[in-house]
């Protein structure tokens, strides 16, 4: 959707199409939809392990962008949003030096690269607006359908079973082709997000199907914290879009009580007794013990953390001395961002943390709104973005890579950058002119 540079060629304009439709299937679909519950190895611990083809693929896909990314005329407007992110990445680096696994550290940073720079040059692959908004209702849709199909043709397999062998409590949760109700039903919040899009941009019955599809999905994936999200980030994005300079206070004063109140919970009888009065789980489905157990972590490496991704599932921790004493060593994350980042690197990399993924894009999405190039589009990144910033609180996307969830996130939070900084080519100018995609460099313009 870049707008500048030499004229491309409508016969060329295909395979820009097509990588982000592969893209977004790859984060959206993957390459193995309704995974085997009772697959070997779900009971031992895995930290260690990984998955070579998914590595491939992301690698093959990664390859593509950055050729896409180097011919493209707007390519400066990508590499300037990289420049905290750079940083960011730097003292993962240096803290993969201080992890016990130093090796299984980086090599998912240098995965977690290759995912943010598919993410960022998703707005560079579309002609114009108009197509992107084709293209992304056309790969929602198709993911919706295929969730919904899975409930119908295989439920052992898209619904969560009482003989699961983890979570079987979770029994008659729809978690379609996406392996588990949590990542199902956040998935499907975004796509009543990309429903309302696609909506006012012109197509008016795909984008109901998936808003109808995705609600009834939900409904059913009992994702009750996704659920009761969706209707407060349409309100909360309404009033982001109004309230000017406050946007920022706004957000992170609301992100900070949130976070404050569900920690202290954990470790606070009293506000346990609180909850508790008000008919509230003040163990929030016994995540109060993956969070002590998570603080204590944070306390014990406040600086550099245990390494990148390298706390959870590893040996250390399944079979160390906690197993005794708490079942949450099983857990696969903190089930909230923020104390991840602690965990990752250190109070240093929760900070870049805050300041790339909540406050740039405050700015950014003010400018966005305030230029005012695709209104709608700029709606539909404020609306994942803050949806994944306060859904982050009970859960752990950020830098999860295997799935439809960070991936999204990290779309919007690119996105808002663009729309800020770059200009839009609308499907009317596209018709007369091809270039370089549907966002320009108007610093490249300029030169």
């Amino acid at each position: 959707m870049l707008e500048t540079g030499p004229a491309r060629g409508a016969e060329g304009s295909w395979f820009p199409a097509l990588l982000l439709v592969v893209l977004f299937c790859f984060f959206w679909i993957g390459l193995s939809p309704f995974p085997d519950p009772n697959a070997p190895g779900l009971l031992t611990a895995f930290g260690t392990s990984s998955n070579v083809m998914n590595q491939i693929i992301v690698v093959g896909l990664a390859s593509l962008v950055l050729v896409v990314l180097v011919n493209h005329p707007a390519r400066g407007l990508v590499l300037r949003s990289y420049g905290l992110l750079a940083v960011i990445f730097c003292w993962l680096l240096v803290t993969a030096a201080f992890s016990e696994f130093p090796e299984t550290a980086m090599r998912r940073i240098i995965y977690a690269m290759l995912v943010c720079l598919c993410a960022s040059t998703v707005l560079l692959l579309p002609r114009d607006s108009d197509q992107f908004s084709k293209l992304i209702g056309a790969c929602v849709l198709v993911a919706v359908l295929l969730s919904l199909l899975g409930v119908v043709a295989v439920p052992q397999r898209a619904i969560h079973q009482g003989s699961d062998p983890l979570e079987f409590q979770l029994a008659g949760d729809w978690r379609g082709h996406f392996g588990h109700k949590n990542v199902a039903a956040a998935a499907m919040v975004f796509a009543v997000f990309f429903g309302i899009f696609v909506i006012r941009t012109g197509s008016l019955w795909i984008g109901a199907v998936i808003i109808a599809g995705a609600a009834v999905f939900l409904l059913n994936s009992g994702g009750k914290t996704a659920a009761a999200m969706l209707p407060a980030i349409l309100l909360a994005s309404w009033l982001f879009e109004r309230i000017g300079p406050l946007r920022v206070v706004f957000v992170a004063c609301g992100l900070a009580l949130m976070n404050y109140v569900l920690l202290l919970t954990s470790v606070s009888r009293d506000m346990q007794d609180f909850f508790t009065s008000l008919g509230i789980d003040p163990t929030f489905t016994d995540r109060a013990s993956i969070w002590q157990l998570a603080l204590g972590a944070a306390a014990k490496e406040p600086v550099v953390g245990h390494g990148f991704q390298t706390f959870w599932q590893m040996e250390t921790l399944v079979y160390g001395e906690a197993a005794s004493t708490s079942w949450a060593v099983t857990a696969a994350n903190a089930h909230n961002a923020y104390l991840d980042q602690v965990i990752n690197g250190g109070f240093p990399l929760l900070v870049l943390m805050v300041v790339w993924l909540v406050l740039l894009p405050c700015h950014h999405a003010g400018l966005a709104f305030k230029r005012a190039l695709n209104p709608e589009l700029t709606r539909l990144f404020v609306r994942c973005w803050l949806f994944m910033l306060f859904l982050s609180c009970l859960e752990s996307p950020f830098f999860d890579n295997r799935g439809p969830v960070w991936f999204t996130m990290l779309i919007a939070v690119f996105g808002l950058r663009m729309l800020a900084y770059g200009d839009l080519k609308m499907a009317g100018r596209a018709e007369q002119e091809s270039d370089g995609g549907a966002l320009t460099d108007p610093a490249a313009k300029a030169a």
